[in-house]
């Protein structure tokens, strides 16, 4: 089975390079405010994994339908590298049209990396439709932008995996949350070593797993909070059950 990285990262543009940061926040994004803010954050340039703005990832218009059956046929975006289609249909044992979380878990992991149910559970929540039927499943249309993303991220996380460990440390996920625009802070970073290290205490690392669940918490949160920050201050305000809406989706078993 081929990796990720083969099939680019479905549409949503080239891997960024690292972009200027000089406070710790979100780097500047073509659609900020102008410079006449009293604010020095920037919001994260949104290029790497879900779209910033439309993730999940909006139904396609009806001339691009995807059925998710029609005579025994699964139907897939068009341009969809035919490992990628393999990948789905040797999951989707029962021909439904879609996958649990479990044959999802299979799918990604032949890939290239094991995934924990933990992440998978999470890239379900964010890549499936909001106004989904079965939110615990994922069709074909879903399956492709996950696929796609996870190429960028797999790119982004070797890019800066400098000695090839198959982890990457304190200072090398700084610098690859920076790429795809966020400008983390320390004491966030040092939280994020904490959680995600699989309990390894002192100079932990992230392995590629990690990596994706801490990154994509990090980027949806983020999209989250902009919603709030609409002034792009970097600040907002939010009532205790706005908060708890916002954040408990994102704490998955």
């Amino acid at each position: 089975m081929a990796d990720y990285n083969r099939y680019g990262y479905g549409g949503y543009g080239s891997t960024p390079s690292a972009p200027p940061a000089s406070s710790y926040g979100y780097t500047t994004t073509p659609s900020a405010p102008p410079a006449s803010s009293s604010s020095s954050y920037g919001y994260g340039h949104g290029g790497g994994g879900y779209p910033s703005s439309t993730y999940p990832p909006p139904p396609p218009s009806s001339s691009q339908a995807y059925p998710m059956g029609m005579g025994g046929f699964l139907v897939f975006p068009p341009g969809t590298h035919p490992d990628v289609e393999r990948a789905f249909r040797a999951v989707d044992r029962d021909g439904s049209g879609s996958i649990d979380e479990r044959e999802l878990q299979d799918a990604l992991s032949s890939a290239y990396h094991r995934f924990s149910i933990r992440t998978v559970r999470l890239l379900l929540f964010l890549f499936n439709k909001p106004a989904s039927h079965s939110p615990s499943r994922m069709g074909p249309a879903e399956f492709v932008s996950l696929w796609n993303c996870l190429g960028q991220w797999r790119g982004i996380f070797d890019r800066y995996d400098r000695d090839r460990s198959g982890k990457i440390e304190k200072d090398e996920l700084r610098e690859a949350l920076c790429s795809l625009g966020y400008a983390v802070p320390p004491s966030v970073l040092e939280l994020l070593i904490a959680n995600y290290n699989n309990g390894v205490s002192s100079r932990g690392a992230l392995d590629f797993d990690n990596f994706v669940e801490c990154g994509m918490i990090v980027k949806g949160l983020t999209e989250k909070f902009k919603e709030k920050d609409t002034r792009y201050s970097g600040s907002a305000t939010l009532s205790y059950d706005g908060f708890l809406s916002m954040v408990i989706p994102f704490i998955v078993p």
